[in-house]
């Protein structure tokens, strides 16, 4: 996993998605968000993910997708339970990710950070393979940028956001990234 001058990673499955846009000049990437999401909700595999992510879910194929008509969203990574990498938009993009959000004080956080979504839910444990895969995109993304910290969507949008949940394992993950 080798990002291009773009900030596309080889060695993992690219989906462009068009939910992105040019972050401000002279901003580096100095945050990795996690984030989980399945959908439908607590449901996993298939594509609708991605297609979300690139605006072409079928809001009639599941009730909960109704509420998702008009919603224009990315992350920069996926990984499926499976520990499969999925990448939807360039590193050196904004993908929009974290909405309104703030960390150590800095408003914007889709201005400085990558986020990466894990297919999960707020309810169950994420798999081996998701934790070495994650792994692995965070040593090869702290390689690459000048990262400095690691949070979850929940903790810099606390009043809207949970995730990755209380089935995710910081410490676990931490461990993994020495």
């Amino acid at each position: 996993m080798k990002p291009d001058a773009q900030g596309w990673l080889s060695g993992v499955r690219r989906v462009v998605s068009p939910n992105h846009d040019a972050r401000p000049p002279r901003t580096p990437v100095e945050l990795l968000v996690i984030h989980n999401i399945s959908l439908p909700p607590n449901q996993y595999g298939g594509n609708a993910i991605e297609r979300f992510f690139t605006n072409t879910l079928d809001h009639a194929e599941h009730p909960y997708f109704e509420q998702l008509k008009g919603v224009r969203v990315s992350s920069h990574f996926l990984v499926g339970r499976d520990g499969q990498v999925i990448q939807f938009v360039p590193c050196n993009k904004r993908a929009w990710h974290a909405g309104v959000s703030t960390w150590q004080g800095r408003s914007r956080c889709n201005d400085f950070s990558v986020g990466i979504e894990l297919e999960g839910s707020d309810f169950e444990p994420f798999t081996e393979r998701q934790y070495a895969a994650l792994a692995r995109l965070t040593r090869r993304l702290k390689r690459t940028y000048p990262i400095s910290d690691i949070a979850g969507h929940s903790d810099i949008a606390p009043e809207r956001k949970t995730d990755p949940g209380p089935f995710f394992d910081w410490e676990r993950y931490m461990a993994q990234l020495k």
